[in-house]
């Protein structure tokens, strides 16, 4: 501690044990009860990190149970495209309401606020941070099994947000092939490390292209690195999913709750694990 220190933390950079540890934490709608929040993170965007949230939030839907999506990418936001919703959200005096899929998935995204979906979202990173909060804390999200929170790229303002104020039983990162990318993934561990927060494992988007005419499979985006930075720091590679044009058909229409891959099924059963443990 400085000899001039005044007390007030907030306006110090110094380093000490005097420094008070903030709490950021929030607690959830009164009438929300949410046994597993997982977070689904990249270190940059354009990876498919919303695609891989729609495909668990159908997996664990599947199975059976209650599933709601948050959808974090606040200037980005694409989950209702994929399950094709283009009604809005309501809300009340009580708290603001999620919109159902039609199987009956919860989803509360900031396009189904905004009154034209391509309108722009031009805010700055604190009024993000805190609509992912309020997300959190005034949505009526019931009961629900698992919530998946489709976080914004990177480890800037909005991400270390939801690390502070939302607790995360723990996050799946999504990555690429191309060492860039790679390279970029080893940061959201580092920041994920840092901050305490579990990390289920790595998933590799747009790993390969299986060709149906002749059965081999093509690395289009060069050699995947993940399983060398997943034994870098010590976590497990749950998946690598393929380049399937049905897939993308599937999300445009809006019709991802139709399609009949499941390519993070190991995901899920480690999902599922988690839940069954408890019980």
């Amino acid at each position: 501690m400085s000899k001039s220190c005044n007390y007030n933390c907030e306006s110090c950079s110094t380093d000490c044990n005097k420094r008070g540890k903030k709490d950021f934490s929030a607690k959830p709608h009164e009438l929300t009860n949410i046994k597993k929040v997982i977070g689904i993170i990249s270190g940059k965007g354009g990876v498919g990190k919303s695609l891989v949230t729609s495909l668990l939030a159908v997996s664990m839907r599947r199975k059976g149970y209650n599933i709601g999506i948050l959808d974090g990418d606040i200037t980005g936001p694409s989950i209702p495209k994929v399950f094709g919703i283009n009604e809005k959200a309501y809300g009340s005096e009580i708290g603001l309401y999620p919109v159902e899929s039609r199987t009956g998935i919860s989803i509360m995204s900031v396009n189904l606020l905004l009154k034209e979906d391509t309108d722009p979202v031009i805010w700055r990173g604190p009024i993000i941070g805190n609509m992912v909060k309020q997300f959190w804390t005034d949505v009526v999200w019931g009961s629900l099994d698992y919530l998946f929170i489709d976080m914004p790229p990177g480890t800037g303002d909005v991400p270390l947000t939801v690390f502070q104020s939302i607790p995360l039983d723990g996050i799946v990162i999504v990555t690429s092939p191309q060492e860039l990318v790679s390279m970029i993934v080893s940061k959201a561990v580092g920041m994920a490390e840092m901050m305490s927060i579990p990390i289920i494992g790595l998933v590799e988007n747009m790993s390969y292209f299986h060709c149906p005419d002749n059965g081999k499979d093509y690395r289009i985006f060069g050699d995947s690195h993940i399983d060398d930075i997943a034994q870098q720091h010590n976590i497990e590679t749950l998946a690598k999913l393929p380049i399937d044009p049905d897939l993308a058909a599937a999300c445009d229409k809006g019709e991802i709750e139709l399609y009949k891959g499941d390519w993070v099924q190991n995901i899920s059963q480690v999902l599922e694990d988690m839940l069954l443990v408890e019980k």
